[in-house]
């Protein structure tokens, strides 16, 4: 038996099954959108949750819906601004990315804006043919998290 070989057109998206599901690389990600203030505890932990982030996936242009929790510590005086955070969140949902590429992607954007790396990034996703995911990306300092 043949197996039709699917392909995943980097201008157009997944093609499947003779149809085109269009979505978009990962610069339409808007890590301009990440904004900080002034907060100056070092030793409170922020933690964040959200269960409404998607993005595409990339072998099968089919959504991905994922729980993503943030944690870290304000050590650099800086704290996210949660209505930017969600914005930022937005730009991911017609992106091509696949799920262990947002949680580094998230975790990287992070480090940037927040100046350190004690952060720890976890996206669990929604079963999908019944395969659940979870994937975590931490900086330093992984045992005070």
């Amino acid at each position: 038996m043949k197996t039709k070989k699917t392909k995943v057109d980097p201008k157009v998206g997944q093609v499947a099954e003779g149809k085109v599901i269009p979505f978009l690389n990962s610069s339409h990600i808007k890590t301009e959108e990440l904004v900080t203030f002034k907060f100056d505890s070092k030793n409170q932990k922020i933690e964040i949750e959200t269960s409404e982030f998607s993005a595409v996936c990339p072998f099968s242009g089919l959504p991905d819906i994922a729980k993503v929790k943030i944690e870290y510590y304000p050590s650099t005086g800086k704290a996210l601004e949660l209505k930017a955070l969600k914005y930022y969140f937005m730009s991911y949902r017609m992106v091509g990315i696949y799920q262990e590429g947002v949680t580094a992607r998230i975790f990287n954007d992070l480090k940037k804006v927040l100046g350190h790396a004690c952060i720890r990034v976890t996206t669990i996703y929604n079963t999908r043919g019944g395969i659940d995911v979870t994937c975590t990306e931490t900086g330093n300092r992984v045992h005070t998290i």
